[in-house]
């Protein structure tokens, strides 16, 4: 059985129709008739587990939301990205390109994840360690997190290694 459908409610964003998603059966926090964010096709949103995309958050193109993700608020996932797992993707946050965002990871703020891989967050106590800094990018390692209390640092490129040696660009979107 299906757990959400698509919508006669429809945006056009840039060349794409996105459609409103709607529960047809009550899952995790999701209720049966509950309106759901915006994706362009079903193959957009697992019909399985606990997947759902909430708010005004949008998927498109050939990305994916699979197992307990979640997207909301006004993020944006789109082009061959993936969000899976018990991952999150929120606030105004950006994953596109062939971004993976998997595991226990919470992306939200205002990182715009672009390649690469994003698994998981930084403790607060856990130092961030910068093993290679010019004028466009850092390189830091450990657990990363983008703090939303920065001064405006939109447009600012980042790149982060993980502690398996991937490495994730990202750009500061405001």
């Amino acid at each position: 059985m299906k757990k959400f459908k698509l919508t006669k409610n429809k945006k056009e964003i840039f060349k794409a129709t996105l459609y409103q998603i709607e529960a047809l059966m009550d899952f995790g926090n999701v209720d049966k008739g509950e309106l759901g964010g915006w994706i362009e096709k079903e193959d957009n949103l697992s019909q399985k587990d606990n997947a759902w995309v909430s708010g005004n958050a949008r998927v498109s193109g050939n990305a994916r939301v699979s197992g307990n993700a979640w997207v909301s608020d006004n993020a944006r996932v789109s082009d061959n990205a993936w969000v899976s797992g018990n991952a999150w993707v929120s606030g105004n946050a950006r994953v596109s390109g062939n971004a993976w965002v998997s595991g226990n990871a919470w992306v939200s703020g205002k990182l715009k994840l672009k390649g690469g891989y994003f698994y998981h967050t930084k403790e607060k106590s856990e130092e961030i360690e910068k093993i290679e800094l010019d004028d466009e990018n850092e390189i830091l390692c450990r657990k990363p997190e983008i703090e939303k209390d920065e001064p405006d640092t939109t447009g600012k490129k980042v790149k982060i290694k993980l502690d398996n040696n991937q490495i994730v660009e990202g750009t500061v979107v405001e």
